[in-house]
């Protein structure tokens, strides 16, 4: 049963009962549901604004491990492209050089990727710039140790060819210090033993007791090992490869026979006075690319500064040769 409720009217000196209206009871029905939503909707929005659900509170805890994990690959990125460009410095201007090769130019080393847009699929995001950008330096740096790693693979090739090369050169005196009795005679015009005019000696005469040994100046093949070039008398040619050959006349015998290889220091025959040559000596010329060179630039192999010093000016006296 719905309580009365009294006022009290001053005029009539009496208690009347109050009653309400039905447009006063809608009326007021009216505010507090309108009041109602209004409220629920501030509650919802606001709440949603400063307040968040457990759902939404674990989804920023995981949005802010991600970025905390961009920031720290991004460290190491940075520290990775640090060792590349050291490593890239280094190949470019210590192994590329040694072996002479062209350096790599920077702009191709750190050149983006054009065409189509590669990081779309990133766009639209809070942090697309982040990794979109993170995404373009790893790719830059996946290129970068795809091109530093063809580098070092050529300069492994260079390397062996390189190394190849140094055993190959004929850089060895062929006939030894210790068996050797003089160098008779040097690279360059040099008077003719036989008919004594001027004439020019196209390598050096190593005087030596018949039966020396004499040694490969450099790694190669034995090409001739005959007697059948005018003059050359017994006489063996080795090809080293890389445009070097090396000719070794007047010999008393070989040690060697076509075809076969032969290193640096093996002995590959023995002095003699066969052929045009005045007494036992050892003829020994160097060729390149089918030219004839002076033999004594070669022979940093087994003679100390001094030595060399010494050859050198025993081979520059304008005198006569023996063949």
């Amino acid at each position: 049963m719905a309580k009365v409720k009294y006022y009290y009217d001053p005029e009539t000196l009496s208690y009347r009962q109050i009653v309400r209206k039905k447009r006063t009871t809608f009326k007021y029905a009216f505010m507090f549901i309108l009041g109602s939503a209004l409220f629920g909707f501030l509650f919802v929005f606001l709440g949603g604004y400063y307040f968040e659900s457990p759902n939404e509170r674990a989804l920023t805890r995981e949005l802010q491990n991600l970025q905390i994990q961009f920031e720290l690959l991004n460290r190491k990125l940075d520290e990775a492209e640090v060792v590349l460009s050291d490593l890239e410095e280094r190949d470019n201007s210590i192994y590329r050089l040694y072996f002479e090769a062209n350096p790599i130019p920077s702009d191709q080393r750190r050149a983006g990727f054009g065409g189509v847009n590669r990081y779309k699929a990133y766009e639209g995001y809070d942090n697309s710039n982040l990794i979109a950008n993170t995404n373009k330096r790893l790719d830059i740096i996946q290129k970068q140790i795809v091109i530093q790693s063809r580098s070092l693979d050529e300069i492994m090739v260079l390397a062996e060819d390189k190394e190849k090369l140094l055993q190959a050169i004929p850089a060895i005196q062929p006939v030894s210090n210790q068996d050797l009795t003089r160098v008779a005679s040097g690279y360059g015009w040099r008077t003719d033993p036989f008919n004594k005019t001027r004439k020019f000696h196209h390598g050096m005469d190593f005087t030596a007791p018949r039966g020396t040994p004499v040694y490969a100046s450099g790694n190669g093949v034995i090409v001739r090992a005959d007697a059948a070039s005018a003059g050359y008398g017994n006489h063996i040619r080795i090809d080293h490869g890389y445009g070097y050959t090396s000719l070794y006349a007047h010999l008393n015998s070989y040690n060697v026979s076509l075809n076969q290889k032969v290193k640096r220091g093996d002995i590959i025959g023995f002095v003699g006075n066969t052929g045009r040559s005045q007494a036992p000596h050892l003829h020994y010329e160097v060729f390149k690319d089918g030219e004839k060179i002076n033999p004594i630039h070669f022979y940093y192999g087994n003679l100390s500064a001094e030595e060399f010093a010494i050859l050198l000016e025993k081979t520059s006296v304008d005198n006569q040769s023996l063949d």
